[in-house]
């Protein structure tokens, strides 16, 4: 049984930054975490960093950002982002710094509570099972692992449109936008007559879709952002192993109806080949209606999913990534432009190495948000509303990816027509807003000693905007200082100091309002 002051779990750049904060601040930290990297999608891939509006960044996300500038020998901003491997060379050095206890490859499987308290946490490791206690808990996974253990009040998905009075609340519209399929896109294998049923092509979600405006459940898609370059030692893409020729038809039809209508699109607009990173370096995004992003549902089942089945998704997104990399550069139904510009990109060397060199980190956009004591929600960002418990800010937009590729029927003169579609997209500006330090721990009577700075108390709308890698070292920098005074005192989250913990924070650098 090894025993601390915070323990925190997933070193995710809110873990990191939570376990920094706490240990600064003069308690024992252990930071857990499951996989055998620190940084989660900071380090993962996502290099190009979406920030909003830059006058809200403080705290943590302020003296990365300016750690970066100094690696660099650049102003800090200069850069969106770092290159992976240099975004966790400094995560690690934080945590040499600060004296944090890191322990990898250790995996919860448990929590004991008692009382409305987390008393101990069980894990995975190497050895077999191991039990770590503390006097205050903080749950940093994009998963929200360890609040569910704990038997926190939380949601997966998409809300009713009806359960907070959001606007963007529920199922979209089928509307175009960048990342919509065109009409007239059979999701059908073969060329079944109007009306008639065949198997669904791979990479389409099997329907009804909800109603509009109504709760499915459903989560933002998931991928993998990949790190490439035109580096002249670059690794050329590789055919994988297991590759299903099959599974790119939809993708083939695509390209056959841009070419019929005399759409032109670019390689770069498709998965964004420029050098946006140091280094000559490329953040790949998944934009238009093909891309890394996963579109089949996957992503719905995996919050809830144990263990094997998790891996297996991630498998399957990461296959995905391998082989749309190696569609996109060398099938010929592929337009030549694209594939001639995707050849000149390759996997740099010295990103990612103990894994194929591809990302360590799946992106999880979102998966558990945990029902807190305060839930926000698109009114708290649209308004935007003042909180007297304000610790972070955000502005980053209403940020909502592509949710499903599903089909329905297209009623026509002949009979109804199967058309592929996608659903989900929404972008909308916000002004900067306020959150509240409720809106990071659970109901009371729920857990007492728990702090949550990714998985918050927040509508699926809300969390769309919150999830930005700033946001989350912001949050994690709150949970840090927060958890360590509470270790100090009786172990409350909910009796923290809130003014002293705004004193703290500002002294930072953090932002608290406008």
């Amino acid at each position: 049984m090894t025993s601390s002051e915070v323990l925190v779990y997933g070193a995710t750049s809110a873990g990191v930054c939570a376990a920094v904060a706490a240990a600064e601040a003069g308690a024992h930290v252990v930071l857990l975490e499951p996989g055998r990297h620190v940084g989660g999608m900071t380090s993962g891939g996502l290099g190009y960093t979406d920030i909003g509006d830059s006058r809200v960044l403080g705290g943590f996300a302020a003296r990365f950002r300016a750690d970066v500038g100094q690696w660099y020998g650049v102003p800090a901003g200069h850069y969106v982002g770092p290159e992976p491997h240099v975004a966790e060379a400094i995560f690690l050095r934080w945590l040499e710094t600060a004296g944090v206890d890191v322990r990898f490859k250790h995996e919860l499987r448990a929590a004991q509570v008692r009382d409305g308290a987390i008393e101990s946490v069980a894990v995975q490791n190497k050895n077999g099972e191991e039990s770590f206690t503390a006097a205050t808990f903080v749950d940093a996974s994009y998963e929200g692992d360890l609040l569910a253990a704990a038997g926190v009040s939380h949601a997966v998905g998409r809300e009713d449109r009806s359960l907070y009075g959001e606007e963007f609340a529920g199922r979209r519209e089928l509307i175009p936008s960048m990342h919509s399929m065109p009409p007239w896109i059979s999701p059908f294998e073969g060329n079944p007559a109007p009306g008639e049923m065949a198997p669904l092509l791979p990479q389409i979600k099997p329907g009804p879709l909800a109603d509009v405006g109504a709760g499915d459940g459903g989560v933002m898609a998931y991928g993998y952002r990949v790190c490439l370059t035109t580096a002249d030692d670059r690794l050329p893409f590789e055919k994988r192993d297991g590759y299903d020729e099959n599974y790119w038809e939809l993708a083939r039809r695509l390209f056959a109806y841009w070419d019929r209508h005399g759409v032109s699109m670019p390689a770069g607009r498709m998965i964004g080949l420029e050098p946006n990173l140091p280094g000559g370096k490329c953040d790949g995004n998944s934009l238009g209606p093909l891309s890394l992003n996963v579109l089949d549902g996957a992503a719905w089942e995996y919050p809830s999913a144990d263990r094997q089945r998790r891996e297996e998704l991630r498998l399957h997104h990461l296959h995905h990534t391998q082989d749309f990399l190696w569609f996109m550069s060398n099938d010929p139904a592929v337009p030549s432009e694209i594939r001639t510009e995707m050849q000149r990109w390759g996997l740099p060397r010295e990103e990612f190495a103990d894994t194929g060199h591809l990302p360590h980190q799946l992106y999880v956009r979102e998966a558990r948000r945990m029902l807190g004591a305060y839930v926000l929600t698109e009114h708290d960002l649209r308004g935007p509303r003042r909180f007297d418990d304000v610790v972070a800010m955000g502005s980053y937009n209403i940020d909502i990816r592509e949710v499903q590729r599903t089909w329905q029927w297209a009623y026509e003169f002949h009979g109804p027509v199967g058309m592929a579609v996608t659903e989900g997209y929404l972008s909308y500006p916000v002004p900067p807003y306020q959150i509240p330090y409720r809106g990071l721990i659970p109901k009371q009577e729920e857990c007492r000693n728990l702090i949550v700075p990714v998985c918050i108390s927040a509508s699926h709308v809300a969390f769309s905007s919150v999830r930005m890698e700033v946001q989350y070292q912001m949050l994690g920098h709150v949970a840090g200082l927060a958890a360590a005074a509470a270790a100090q005192d009786d172990g409350e989250m909910h009796r923290v100091d809130i003014a002293a913990l705004q004193e703290d924070l500002r002294a930072a650098g953090q932002v608290l309002a406008l």
